[in-house]
């Protein structure tokens, strides 16, 4: 791990940009927050990006100031570009955040020198991302190896209005198959019921919803479709399965979940399970579902 983050950290110091792409964002004397003008520039930027990678966010300012007061700055500009962008853009596991401060060789024009760079690479060279920042493979694998698995809480207690509380049991290793399942992969959220014939969810089962936030928390880069399935008939006239599909994604989203990072389809009883009509209870229930599609992780 070391030796990794040592390796991406001289690469991008030094001149090896092949095939990865900079950004220059710049401020006011003494300011971490972007102008309008810059800003503006930032969500343009963002939108063009959107399929690229981040791998690093370098901070400066200029020699006004104390080098205490300057290294502060320039950790507040990049704590600024970080939080914006960290939801829209894809960033790399061990991506670094560095300030420099006015550590490093100062251009005459001062305000060239009051500047965030990112460090990114193009969608068509993320395949050779590892190449391109002179990872070698068995590092990859030293990492992969040793990354830490995610604690996740057995339950949750909530304290309502009324002054009760309500308390979810969790279902940790199905939030472990959500956090670590391979893209393309497709789960199902077991006991996730609704109310007949609606898309709200039934009280036993908001746990569930609560499962899913914390795994898409706990994973920045998990990127999920949600899909709606029903039983029973063999049309959805009233398009309940997208319903239910986009009860969930609304909770997400209203949840803080960046909703570049979330979709949702209902599917009717087109993909049963079982055949339609089902022959028992067991049957109906196993079609009358909500599935996990990971479309990225």
């Amino acid at each position: 791990m070391l030796r990794k983050i040592i390796t991406v950290i001289i690469l991008l110091i030094t001149a090896n940009t092949f095939a990865q792409e900079q950004f220059n964002l710049y401020f006011d004397s003494n300011k971490f927050e972007l102008t309008k003008k810059e800003q503006n520039k930032f969500n343009q930027w963002i939108l063009a990006n959107n399929n690229n990678k981040i791998v690093a966010i370098h901070g400066f300012t200029d020699e006004d100031g104390t080098s205490g007061f300057n290294d502060t700055l320039a950790q507040k500009r990049v704590n600024f570009i970080f939080n914006i962008v960290k939801d829209q853009i894809k960033i790399r596991e061990d991506f670094k955040t560095i300030s420099f401060g006015e550590s490093f060789k100062q251009s005459e024009n001062k305000a060239e020198n009051r500047k965030v760079t990112i460090y990114y690479i193009l969608e068509k060279d993320i395949p050779r991302e590892n190449e391109i920042l002179g990872i070698k493979q068995d590092e990859v694998l030293d990492e992969e190896q040793t990354k830490p698995e995610i604690d996740y809480p057995e339950k949750l207690i909530f304290e309502n209005p009324n002054g009760t509380k309500s308390e979810f049991k969790l279902d940790r290793e199905f939030m472990k198959k959500v956090g670590n399942a391979k893209t393309g992969e497709k789960l199902t959220i077991e006991n996730l019921n609704f109310i007949i014939n609606t898309y709200a969810v039934v009280n036993e089962s908001r746990g569930k919803l609560y499962e899913l936030l914390l795994v898409l928390q706990s994973n920045p880069e998990l990127k999920i479709e949600i899909q709606g399935h029903l039983c029973c008939m063999p049309v959805d006239r009233t398009d309940l399965s997208t319903q239910r599909a986009k009860a969930i994604y609304n909770f997400l989203i209203k949840n803080d979940v960046y909703r570049a990072r979330l979709s949702y389809k209902g599917f009717g009883s087109t993909q049963p399970i079982y055949p339609i009509p089902e022959k028992n209870e067991t049957e109906r229930a196993a079609n009358r579902r909500v599935e996990i599609l990971i479309v990225e992780n």
